[in-house]
């Protein structure tokens, strides 16, 4: 265990941030705990600090300053897997945390760290400088080709006004580019950022698409980007929808469309994993690679936090088994969270499914959600191992571990 001398970060009600080396500050683990030196690095490029309203910091020194303090966390940049979020404690009336995912930060020698460490690269994912007016002028001459194509419409929204990367591609030609398609879902996750219970207390941070794309839609920007992109992706279940095997006659038609033009590139599928039937009938159509998302190995923690209606956690891993057994690129997309990840429990679970199906790639995603929100909806942890353990167990299953779709 690394010794590390790690000084309190914090924020004032107004949102400045201060650093006091003086105050040794907790973080939480699913025990709350001083951070270790190998869980701490110097803040990326990219990383956000973020004030937590109506929480104050937990620390083991100058608890009565503590007390008239902010805590703060920080968002990652792409590319990093948080290993610790902040301890604080909550006062009354305070609101519920927005859908970010909130890392433990601190200071060392007046410099901010934070509990990550770096998990895979990818220019497609850095964080991205556009001249002034670039991205709006490729997305109005990208628009321009193809003026009814509601999916485009839909994408240009994504693009502009949520950042989001893979929307971005489509109209920058390169990596792996959205495609939205379902606008309802069999899912009602605590954390969804398109569509939340009206009693989560927070708004969804996006505005889930509202109509039933056409497979002609999908194929024509997939034509397109596949033609303008070598090596491209093109990947149907976006934040901004439901579940895609819901519409699986459209997607079938597309991915049939896409394949009927074009050899090239990647036809990926994003999904629940649902219903290992629809699935089967898209791998029948061409599909290529499939990313399953799930927040753990356990069927009473899945449960908890997917709430899935009308499917079971076997159904999601007999997903996996089918689309690895039929040769296509498999990647789990899981959901992680310190304390539940890396609980002894939840680790052994993943290791037991992992030696049996040998999955491409764990792509390790930072669960934006409210910490104590998760936690009270899923346990905390009886033997939380730590996040780094997790993580070289999972490699250690013969499994790649990274953040982002490779072709390779």
């Amino acid at each position: 265990m690394i010794a590390v001398r790690a000084g309190l970060a914090y924020s004032d009600a107004g949102g400045r941030i201060y650093f006091d080396e003086s105050s040794a500050p907790l973080a939480d683990g699913g025990a709350v705990r001083p951070p270790r030196g190998d869980e701490l690095i110097p803040a990326p490029p990219g990383t956000v600090p973020t004030m937590l309203p109506g929480r104050m910091p937990l620390v083991e020194t100058a608890e009565g300053k503590a007390e008239r303090r902010t805590a703060l966390a920080a968002l990652l940049p792409a590319g990093y897997t948080r290993l610790l979020v902040p301890a604080y404690r909550e006062r009354d009336g305070a609101p519920t945390l927005p859908l970010f995912g909130y890392t433990f930060a601190c200071s060392i020698e007046d410099t901010l760290h934070v509990a990550a460490i770096k998990t895979d690269e990818g220019e497609d994912w850095s964080p991205r400088y556009f001249g002034a007016g670039e991205l709006e002028r490729l997305v109005d001459e990208r628009c321009r080709r193809d003026p009814d194509n509601r999916v485009l419409a839909q994408l240009r929204v994504c693009a502009l006004d949520y950042g989001c990367f893979t929307a971005q591609n489509v109209f920058r030609e390169r990596g792996e580019a959205a495609l939205p398609v379902s606008p309802k879902c069999n899912a009602r996750c605590l954390g969804c950022i398109s569509e939340l219970d009206a009693d989560a207390g927070i708004p969804a941070p996006q505005t889930r698409i509202d109509f039933e794309t056409t497979a002609a839609e999908l194929a024509r920007i997939a034509c397109e980007h596949l033609a303008g992109a070598p090596g491209g992706i093109v990947s149907f279940g976006q934040g901004c929808e439901g579940e895609p095997l819901l519409r699986t006659p459209a997607l079938a038609s597309a991915i049939a469309q896409i394949r009927a033009a074009t050899t090239d590139g990647t036809i990926n599928l994003n999904t629940n994993g649902s219903l290992p039937r629809s699935l089967r009938r898209l791998i029948d159509a061409g599909l290529d690679a499939v990313r399953v998302s799930l927040n753990s190995f356990r069927p009473e923690v899945y449960a908890k936090y997917y709430r899935p209606a009308g499917y079971r956690l076997e159904d999601v891993l007999e997903s996996v088994r089918l689309a690895r057994d039929a040769g296509l690129r498999v990647s789990l997309n899981l959901l992680t969270h310190p304390g539940v990840t890396d609980e002894r429990v939840e680790i052994e679970a993943a290791e037991s499914f992992l030696r049996d199906v040998r999955v491409d790639m764990v792509q390790t995603r930072t669960l934006n959600i409210d910490p104590a929100r998760y936690f009270a909806a899923v346990g905390r942890p009886v033997e939380p191992l730590g996040m780094r353990v997790a993580l070289e167990r999972i490699r250690a299953c013969g499994t790649a571990l990274g953040n982002f779709t490779h072709t390779h």
